[in-house]
């Protein structure tokens, strides 16, 4: 199955360590430095930054445009053995009831909810109540070692009610693991 890196960021504007990836896909949801470093990833077969339908290697690639302003945003889902991952990049407002009848279900989103030029903890919250997830994963948010001015994790968990959520290193999904109820899973920053 091919690897898929999706907005790999430049670290000279992220304050984070270099890339150090390995990717057959990479998506660009938008132009900018944190978004489209893409010779950050070595070994690239296909570079996507836009809208459309793509079947690479049985992974399935979809982009949506999103217009906002004059910084267009491209949301991708990827469907790797019958999980779909969506990643929204940097939207920035609530999407449309119709644009979320595009994405189709979703298994794993991965949502902005520090603010800056992305969704507020609030507008996050809505956008999942929309999409209906089973599992929720929160990026672009204030962490140490960052340059972005961001609002922390804090004010996300909060917002969907929850204290405190444990880190973790990472997390394998399975079509069968993917729960009814939708759940929020912090990943560790690799700072």
């Amino acid at each position: 199955m091919p690897t898929v890196v999706t907005d790999p960021y430049d670290h000279t504007s992220a304050g984070f360590k270099a890339l150090k990836l390995k990717a057959d896909i990479v998506t660009v949801s938008h132009d900018a430095p944190g978004h489209n470093f893409v010779k950050g990833a070595k070994g690239i077969s296909w570079e996507i930054r836009g809208a459309g339908e793509y079947e690479i290697g049985g992974v399935f690639v979809t982009g949506v445009a999103v217009n906002e302003g004059k910084d267009p945003n491209v949301i991708f889902t990827y469907d790797y053995d019958g999980v779909t991952v969506c990643h929204l990049g940097d939207m920035r407002s609530v999407p449309t009831r119709t644009q979320v009848e595009g994405l189709g279900t979703v298994d794993v989103l991965l949502v902005p909810v520090g603010g800056g030029n992305a969704l507020t903890a609030a507008k996050a919250a809505e956008v999942i109540a929309m999409i209906e997830p089973g599992l929720v994963i929160p990026m672009h948010y204030k962490v140490d070692g960052t340059m972005l001015k961001l609002n922390p994790l804090k004010q996300f968990l909060q917002e969907m009610g929850l204290n405190k959520e444990k880190a973790e290193t990472s997390l394998k999904v399975t079509s069968s693991s993917v729960p009814n109820q939708t759940k929020v899973v912090v990943l560790e920053a690799a700072s």
